[in-house]
């Protein structure tokens, strides 16, 4: 299976046809895809003016696409370094924190609920805000656009409950359907899926009434 660079190499290479180059895009974001698969491809064809569709794109506009993907996937790879030598340090001194963990690279890491409703910005720029908060003292807003409405999913039948339930993520506060062990409420300006870490006790307790009140309906 190849990889990203490898991927990105047929990308850039003129030898390859468009339609080549165009698919071997479309497989670097089974590797990377911080939106998710689809949000992320949308985004980018947005942003670089791509026809979703289109087999013959301009061959610029895909190069201009993938750079914007690398360099979202550079500011994520240089977190997760720093984030695993960090937990490297306090383990050696015996801290110990909540357990959670972000997905492997081909995950969503600041998923979107709606591919169609994503974030202002280059993927790059949406990164560093969310780093900066997970890096931060938690808040009860959206680390990414600082919205402070967010909505709660309603809480999934135990025979329903996803891969997120069964780690020990949502869980502890109610499951709720399609959650992973980072997953929050779902933002209502930029419409990313909140992750667990970034959000203070305050903003789940704010959650538990509503998800009580779903479960009693």
């Amino acid at each position: 299976m190849a990889g990203f660079r490898s991927l990105a190499y047929q990308v850039r290479d003129a030898r390859n046809d468009r339609a080549l180059r165009r698919h071997s895009l479309r497989r670097c974001l089974e590797r990377f895809a911080p939106y998710g698969h689809r949000a992320t491809w949308w985004h980018l064809c947005d942003r670089h003016g791509i026809g979703p569709e289109d087999r013959a794109v301009d061959p610029q506009r895909l190069v201009a696409a993938l750079e914007e993907l690398e360099e979202a996937r550079a500011v994520w790879l240089e977190y997760e370094r720093q984030f695993a030598e960090r937990r490297r340090r306090e383990k050696h001194h015996g801290l110990r924190r909540p357990e959670w963990a972000w997905g492997g690279s081909g995950d969503a890491v600041v998923r979107c609920a709606d591919p169609g409703v994503r974030p202002e910005g280059t993927l790059g720029d949406v990164l560093r805000r969310l780093v900066t908060a997970l890096e931060s003292e938690p808040g009860t807003g959206c680390p990414v656009c600082g919205e402070q409405e967010l909505h709660w999913p309603a809480p999934v039948p135990p025979q329903r409950r996803g891969r997120g339930a069964a780690a020990g993520g949502a869980a502890a506060h109610g499951s709720w359907e399609g959650a992973w062990a980072w997953d929050g409420p779902v933002c209502a300006g930029c419409g990313i899926v909140v992750p667990r870490p970034a959000l203070a006790d305050s903003a789940w307790a704010h959650a538990a009434p509503a998800a009580s009140a779903a479960g009693a309906a």
